[in-house]
Parts: structure tokens; sequence; C-alpha cells
């Protein structure tokens, strides 16, 4: 935890200077003040979150970090266990929807193995930080030790370091994991005091049957369990996930950097929950991508105070939804460092009233 904790400590609010920077120029820009909506306010954001003016060009990434479930034991999902290493082979051969989605938006692909159940050896592209080989059933006890949560939280931070090496300068968070959604249900209930009914979605697409058996898993598991929702790593340990801790450490680590994090859905959102629970500060630099088709999101998404870009009625997860959103990032900047003021155009600015 002491590593973790000066992550945590480097955390500083951003800086009040530069968001008037960029609401100033955007006033003075050839257009109504205000009327270019949210994407002035994300302007603000982003000049805000990182503190450079003028700012550089966007260089992007989305890491996608991936781990197995034991919960998936009890039919949570319907697919079974063996898709999520499945998966990470259709991201690192570019065929899946986060792929295609992030060559649209200009940004890389990380992809990070945090506790698949699967021995893929040395993969080009595939950066192995495998803690163990999935989580434990948590029906019947702890989903990961505290020591993995952490250990995995760490990697998260350790990444984060590497991006701002990297010179990267905006960051979206992306997951595969089947069963996650049983997990992040938990970790919501928990940490916004909501029903576990409410929050419990069909992920990827169970029956009513199944989903009832999913609730019931849920409750059961925060029963044998007795997760302190005052203590968020505890809430991660008991029913979280590899793959969601290493979004946890993602999110420190980018605010201890100031790197601006574009936050994809559920899965994502439930350890934003977590990392805000550890450091308020880093919500300042989390934006909600969109509101996803799972009920929970939407709660957790309020308990943060976030309010989404879109609503596409997407559930597919990967970063998907952040890849999108990448898009209006940039074109919120490029509005900022590319469009003409009144005076720089030569244009009448709005007569004042005498």
């Amino acid at each position: 935890m002491k590593k973790i904790q000066s992550v945590i400590d480097r955390i500083q609010p951003p800086e009040e200077s530069g968001r008037l920077l960029a609401k100033r120029r955007l006033d003075r820009l050839t257009k109504p003040p205000g009327s270019l909506g949210r994407l002035e306010s994300l302007a603000v954001w982003y000049v805000g979150a990182t503190g450079k003016v003028p700012v550089p060009p966007l260089q992007k990434a989305i890491v996608v970090f991936a781990g197995d479930h034991g919960v998936t034991e009890e039919k949570v999902s319907a697919y079974p266990k063996a898709v999520t290493a499945q998966m990470v082979y259709n991201f690192l051969n570019g065929g899946a929807a986060i792929n295609v989605l992030a060559r649209q938006a200009g940004a890389d692909v990380r992809v990070i193995d945090m506790g698949v159940d699967h021995d893929f050896g040395k993969r080009p592209g595939l950066v192995d930080r495998k803690i163990a080989r999935g989580t434990r059933n948590m029906k019947f006890g702890y989903a990961l030790s505290r020591r993995k949560a952490l250990s995995a939280i760490a990697v998260g931070c350790e990444l984060a370091e590497e991006e701002a090496r990297r010179g990267t300068n905006l960051l979206g968070t992306g997951e595969m994991g089947i069963g996650n959604t049983t997990a992040s249900s938990a970790i919501t209930a928990l940490l916004t005091g909501a029903p576990v009914g409410t929050v419990t979605g069909r992920g990827t697409g169970i029956d009513l049957p199944a989903l009832r058996a999913k609730r019931a898993v849920i409750q059961e598991a925060i029963r044998v369990n007795r997760p302190n929702r005052h203590d968020p790593i505890d809430v991660l340990s008991k029913v979280g996930g590899f793959e969601i801790a290493g979004i946890v450490g993602l999110l420190l680590g980018a605010a201890a950097h100031r790197i601006p994090v574009v936050v994809d859905g559920f899965i994502s959102t439930a350890a934003a929950l977590i990392a805000v629970s550890l450091a308020p500060e880093v919500k300042e630099y989390l934006l909600s991508a969109h509101r996803s088709a799972e009920p929970g999101h939407r709660i957790a998404l309020a308990k943060l105070g976030l309010r989404p870009l879109f609503d596409l009625e997407m559930r597919l997860g990967e970063g998907t939804g952040a890849a999108l959103a990448m898009g209006w990032v940039e074109s919120a900047v490029r509005i900022l460092t590319e469009m003409a003021t009144f005076d720089e155009a030569g244009v009448s600015g709005p007569e004042r009233e005498k």
C-alpha cells in the first residue's frame, strides 16, 4: 500500500488558471459565447486537467485490462469463461470492436493480461502482468486476497507512469473478463448503498431466470464475505477482479500525472468508484464516455457526479465507448486551439448594450 499511497499523495486538484485561460479564449472565438455547449466544457475540462497551455496535439491510448472470474462457475454469464482468452487473441489480431473504433479515433490499444486463466506465452502486443489465473468464486469466499488486489492496483499505477513517459495525454479505460458485470454490480451495491437487485443487469444478455440467479449469487457473496463498504480495498478484494483493480491503478496514476481519462462503461465506472473513494481528487480527471444499458451504471455515475457524453444503449465494454468519446474530446480541443477569435478573423464581435 505504501507505493500506491505515494501515487495518491501526488494527486493535486486541476489548475483553475488553465480553466480560466481556456474559458476566456472560448468566449473570444467567432461564435456566440457558450454556443458549442458541452464541447466548450470539454475543452475547459481537458485544459484544467493537463494544465498545459498551449495545448499540445493529442496522443491517445486505450488500456484494455483482461482477467477471469471464478464466479462464472455460477453461470452468471451467457458466455463461457474461455471467451476471455479468446477475445484477448481477437484484440491482439485487431479484429474486435475496440480495435475498429480505436483506429477511427487514432488511439493506440494496449492489451494487459492481469489475470486470465490461460497461458498466452510471448505474444506481440500483449503486456503480461498476470497476478493469478483468475479470481476465486466470490460466492464462497474472497475473490482475491488484499495483497493481490494491491499488487494489481500497483500494476495500473505503473502503466500510467509508462504512458506519461510515452507522452500520452488522453487515456481511455477498457476491460475484458467474462463475469465482470457480476463483480461490478457487487462493488456498485456496496459503494453506493443501492440494493443488489437495482444495480444488477443482464450483462452479456442472460435470460430472466439467470438474472435472478445472478442477483442471488451477489447477495450470497456479500453475506459470506461481509465486505467493509468504508474500505474500498476490502470491497475490491472480496468481490472484485484483477482487471477492475488494474483500472483503479490506472486512474490513480493518470491523475498523479495529470493525464485526463475517458472512462468507458459499467465495469470501468465501478473501478472509478473505488479510485475516487481512495482519492477524491481523481474525479476531476475523469470524463464519463457513455451511459451503458446496465442499470447499475446510472447509479454509479450518480454517486460519482459524472454526466456521460452520450447514451447509445451500448453494453459491450472493451473501451468502445471511450474510443467514441475520444473523438469528441479531440473536437473540443481543436475548437479551442484552431478556431479563430473575433480579432484574429477580423470579424465584428457582439454589440454591447449602451
